[in-house]
């Protein structure tokens, strides 16, 4: 039994045919497409930024670290500055510490406190080097003070992307001058190289009272340090 129209209240006739279903038009598809893809855009450029800075986050970190340690390591080194010379491993002697320009080494000396946990029959003492090739601070150290001829440094990378390493040396109290106003140390007239007197050989060299490096960064720029020697 057929039941009437609720809204005209008569009986459907056989050709009539149901309202169409309500849907999107094309239009309306596409304005939603569009909305997703502009929503996608802008979280993926979020993301995107964010992971970057993550990464950037972390090789500054990296740095930072690297930097300290080498540092660190240069600082310690010098604290325990020994007042020992040596001889290289052509025979020669060289100064407890040398250095600058015209040295073999950018900076070589004796140290001490060279930790001995296995108890080698060896000195505390121990010869060590600072030196500037490709681009990077190496660290050379021996297991003898008066080296032989075939004698092998141990080689370490201290830091990379170094421009370039200078040093001056101050060679007494009567040189050191302090800046305008206190703040920092006038190393304008310390000395650029420390090395024997070539003219008077077999005279002893006497260490400097204090060291500035100057590490040339490429992604920093400059550094400087100044390390004062220990009383001898």
């Amino acid at each position: 039994m057929r039941a009437n129209c609720p809204t005209t209240g008569q009986w459907p006739s056989a050709g009539m045919t149901s309202p169409p279903a309500a849907g999107f038009t094309l239009i309306e598809v596409l304005i939603a497409m569009a909305i997703t893809a502009l929503v996608s855009v802008i979280a993926y450029t979020s993301l995107s930024t964010v992971m970057s800075g993550v990464e950037s986050l972390r090789e500054n970190t990296d740095r930072i670290y690297e930097v300290n340690r080498a540092l660190m390591i240069i600082s310690r080194d010098l604290r325990q500055f020994a007042n020992r010379p040596v001889r290289d491993e052509f025979g020669e002697l060289e100064p407890a510490l040398t250095g600058g320009l015209l040295a073999r080494y950018a900076l070589s000396f004796t140290r001490t406190g060279w930790h001995n946990p296995n108890g080698h029959p060896r000195s505390n003492l121990q010869r060590v080097n600072y030196r500037l090739e490709e681009g990077g601070l190496w660290r050379d150290s021996y297991a003898v003070l008066d080296r032989a001829p075939d004698t092998e440094p141990q080689t370490v990378l201290l830091l990379d992307a170094v421009d370039d390493l200078r040093l001056t040396f101050l060679p007494s109290l009567e040189a050191l001058q302090i800046q305008t106003g206190g703040a920092s140390v006038d190393t304008t007239n310390w000395l650029e190289n420390w090395v024997a007197d070539a003219s008077a050989p077999g005279e002893e060299l006497a260490p400097p009272l204090a060291i500035e490096m100057i590490l040339q960064l490429k992604d920093w720029g400059e550094m400087r340090r100044l390390y004062a020697l220990p009383p001898l």
